[in-house]
């Protein structure tokens, strides 16, 4: 698969298991899961015929690890991201003291007006390492990175899990745990 095809693919993918699957006729489980079977035939229902060997490629290579398997082999879900209702399953965990969140820099007065809200998410969604909250921010404009005060907001109730990929998520982050990193 050429990486043309391979980025269009994963976007598609993304799109139906986060946000709708109904575009293809397929339901995802309350955990977000759809049988890969299923999820193959939808598409090629539709017209866009991808092969087991193709799907495996893009979960194996897609750089940001959006896609999981499930033990057995025989379903795929997105890890995270969401915009349909589904529980991942993912404990409550002790965050590191400091998490990153990137956006542009457009956003910065509601941000910290009213703190990172999850929008049309289920979540809203931390990084451990400022490169990638640079690389996420920059994908809506002039990037600009957020340090998040995990520790204080742990200490404060807040929780935080863990996605499959590293992503780190959490219900709301209010401004006063919100700082501009130079």
């Amino acid at each position: 698969m050429d990486e043309k095809r391979l980025v269009k693919t994963s976007k598609m993918l993304s799109r139906i298991l986060r946000h709708e699957p109904e575009r293809v006729g397929i339901t995802l489980d309350g955990a977000g899961w759809v049988r890969i079977d299923a999820l193959l035939a939808a598409l090629a229902a539709k017209g866009n015929r991808l092969t087991r060997a193709d799907l495996d490629h893009v979960v194996a290579t897609n750089n940001k690890r959006r896609f999981g398997y499930s033990a057995d082999g025989l379903s795929i879900r997105a890890n995270q991201g969401h915009t349909v209702a589904v529980d991942l399953g993912l404990t409550a965990t002790v965050p590191p003291p400091v998490l990153y969140h990137g956006t542009a820099d457009r956003h910065l007065a509601s941000i910290f007006r009213e703190g990172l809200l999850p929008m049309a998410r289920q979540d809203v969604h931390l990084s451990a390492d400022t490169e990638t909250a640079v690389r996420v921010g920059a994908r809506h404009g002039r990037p600009v990175v957020l340090t998040v005060n995990a520790a204080a907001m742990a200490a404060a109730g807040h929780e935080f899990r863990i996605s499959e990929n590293g992503v780190w998520l959490t219900e709301a982050v209010p401004p006063q745990y919100l700082s501009r990193r130079p």
